[in-house]
Formats: structure tokens, C-alpha cells, sequence
């Protein structure tokens, strides 16, 4: 049998992830099982005080604003003024130093690129981790551009989940 490749086994580790699976009291659950969320919210926040305190400052604002936007227009068929708050926290946003491949490892069947994430979770009991492959060439890698994809990418992940 062949070994994983990177990319095979970040995707596996991803789809874990934003599957939310777990096991309680020894048997498998489903995350719709283990909890239930409003239908309904009447705002929207977004939490990045872990960003912050990791020295990202305005670029954790940034991240925030791309999120609350997203959340806003993921969520605006979802919004009524007796529902609660949908608070958002997001821990890390990683991008690659390989978008496109460059300079990246490559392995049998793998094309050597990278991938960008976020991760966070809804209402402190709902972790996620949203992986998206990275695509810009490496001498100009839109950093920007890439943390909008990403971002948007994790709100819209939350979205199908709860």
C-alpha cells in the first residue's frame, strides 16, 4: 500500500474536522444529533480576540469584517429579531507559503500545493476547521485575496452545519 500524501491526508484530517463527528458514551454521533441550533438569529458578531493576542491586530480586523460580512449574507434568509446572537470566534487563519505548488513537495499523484485555513467555532461548542487549496502564483500570492477565500469558505462551511 502506497503512503498518504500530504494533500490527501490534510483533506482527510479537513473533512474530519468540518464534519464535526465525535463519540460520546462509546457510540458514533452526528452533529445535527449531538446539538440543535437556532433557525433564526437576530445579529451576527465575530470574535478575534485570539488573533489579536497572537500580535495580528489589523489584520484580525480585516479577517473580522470579511467574516461579519459573509456571516450577514450567508445567514440573511436566517435573521429575525427574536432569535439570538450568532457569535463566531476564530482562533487561527493560515496561508500557505506555496500557493500554486510553488516550490512545494510533490509526491506521487499530489500537485505540491499548498492550502490556506481557518479555524474557529459558533456559539463555544461547535469547533471547525475550513481548508481551502491555494491557487496564486507565488511571485504575487494576493494574500488579501486568499484571506477573503478562506474566510468566506469557513462562513459558508458553518452555514451548511448549523
Amino acid at each position: 500500500m502506497s503512503p498518504l500524501s500530504r494533500r490527501s491526508l490534510l483533506k482527510t484530517l479537513a473533512c474530519a474536522g468540518l464534519a464535526g463527528a465525535g463519540f460520546a458514551g462509546g457510540g458514533f454521533i452526528r452533529p445535527a444529533q449531538a446539538q440543535s441550533f437556532p433557525q433564526a438569529f437576530s445579529s451576527f458578531a465575530v470574535d478575534v480576540s485570539v488573533l489579536k493576542a497572537k500580535g495580528l491586530g489589523p489584520y484580525a480586523d480585516f479577517v473580522r469584517d470579511v467574516a461579519l460580512d459573509e456571516l450577514r449574507r450567508s445567514f440573511a434568509d436566517r435573521t429575525d429579531p427574536r432569535g439570538p446572537r450568532l457569535v463566531v470566534r476564530l482562533t487561527s487563519v493560515t496561508l500557505t507559503a506555496f500557493p500554486g505548488g510553488g516550490g512545494g513537495y510533490r509526491r506521487r499523484g499530489g500537485d505540491g500545493g499548498g492550502h490556506d485555513a481557518v479555524e474557529g467555532e459558533a456559539f463555544a461548542r461547535h469547533p471547525m476547521l475550513a481548508v481551502l487549496d491555494a491557487h496564486a502564483p507565488s511571485v504575487a500570492p494576493n494574500e488579501q485575496g486568499r484571506t477573503i477565500a478562506v474566510t468566506q469558505h469557513w462562513v459558508r462551511w458553518l452555514r451548511r452545519q448549523i
